[in-house]
């Protein structure tokens, strides 16, 4: 742990945050991350894209430092940290020990003092042993010390199935972070946003739990990567429909336009909504949606009960029930512990499961 100690010991000449400050940071939480000048559109994975972010936060920050199991040497089980530690030295870009409630207590106390940690927890369930940590103390010491500091953390979290691994491996924790009042949780769902939201996060005030879908790292997309677009707590229209808002972020949002795209042979025209800001949760974008078709299907790799979903409906029947033409539906994982690689398929939604779920939204010309 010697280089976390270096770091903490560097940011002892770091101000702390004072509470004009941070009242100051808090009033721009929401507002996008400053432009960058985007080059070319090229076609880019999401790991690329997080790996680009990463290196343009650090090179943009010299408080940014970059942390957690075998993201220095190695690059990360997924190659997101690949090249960083060469770039910017073994001082901003560390291994750890395998004790994430001590990597995200490292990082609480680093930016008590001045830095802005990076950490990655590798695995979606290895982030459980710091969940004290994270809901304890890094959601609450802002509110704990009436705004005099805040706590400009990112917890990265690869999250999600489909890549054929096992329990403890493919775990969707969303719910657990969005329940925690003090957390800002974000999911991109395309490459390029993948960078842009990992720039915002960064840039942030708040603590940013953010998940990643690591059945899309290699997913690519031909895009010029920017900071420039919607701020870190929009939800986006990733397709225009007219007759049911198909609800979805992280890895199932390719999932949903495939849905959609599939759709359309059988007549309905399906609006896709990104949602990517888990918390704090965008009402505008989704009731303006709903209000207008009339339907919607909410789609999440996690089990169904007691799952995020539940509380997007939830939301949307308070606020859109006089304009609903069906009962708002959920597809979902099943509510069973994560099922070994080979069954994983019958577990995940797919296409065929959102369209069913669609035709069952008492379609009164009988389409359905």
């Amino acid at each position: 742990m010697s280089a976390v100690m270096s770091a903490a010991a560097t940011a002892g000449n770091a101000p702390r945050t004072s509470a004009s400050q941070a009242t100051a940071s808090q009033a721009t939480a929401s507002q996008a991350t400053a432009p960058t000048v985007a080059a070319d559109p090229s076609p880019v994975t999401m790991a690329g894209a997080l790996n680009r972010a990463l290196a343009d936060s650090l090179a943009a920050d010299e408080r940014v430092v970059v942390f957690g199991e075998d993201v220095g040497t190695l690059g990360g089980v997924f190659r997101v940290t690949d090249g960083l530690a060469t770039r910017f030295g073994e001082h901003r870009v560390f291994d750890t020990p395998l004790a994430e409630s001590g990597i995200v207590g490292a990082a609480i106390g680093m930016a008590m003092n001045g830095l802005v940690p990076v950490v990655e927890m590798q695995f979606d369930a290895f982030a459980y042993p710091a969940f004290e940590q994270v809901t304890s103390h890094l959601a609450k010491l802002r509110n704990r010390t009436r705004g005099r500091l805040a706590l400009p953390v990112v917890i990265r979290i690869p999250f999600g199935g489909g890549i054929g691994g096992v329990e403890h491996h493919s775990d969707s924790s969303e719910a657990y972070y969005t329940h925690t009042p003090g957390l800002r949780v974000v999911a991109p769902g395309t490459p390029g946003d993948a960078y842009r939201l990992l720039r915002q996060a960064i840039e942030c005030p708040d603590p940013v739990v953010f998940l990643e879908p690591k059945r899309r790292y290699w997913s690519k997309e031909t895009v010029a990567l920017s900071t420039d677009g919607p701020p870190i707590d929009r939800a986006v229209v990733r397709r225009p429909g007219r007759d049911v808002t198909l609800i979805a972020y992280g890895g199932m949002v390719a999932t949903a336009l495939e849905a959609a795209e599939a759709a359309v042979e059988e007549g309905w025209d399906v609006e896709v909504i990104d949602l990517r800001s888990l918390s704090p949760f965008d009402d505008q974008t989704l009731t303006e949606s709903v209000s207008r078709t009339g339907r919607a299907v909410i789609v999440h790799e996690a089990a169904g009960f007691g799952g995020y979903g539940a509380e997007v409906a939830a939301r949307l029947t308070e606020q859109c029930f006089h304009y609903l033409e069906a009962p708002i539906l959920r597809v979902t994982g099943l509510d069973i512990p994560y099922p070994p690689p080979h069954l994983e398929r019958f577990h995940l939604p797919n296409a065929d499961r959102i369209l069913d779920a669609i035709a069952r939204l008492q379609w009164a010309d009988g389409n359905g």
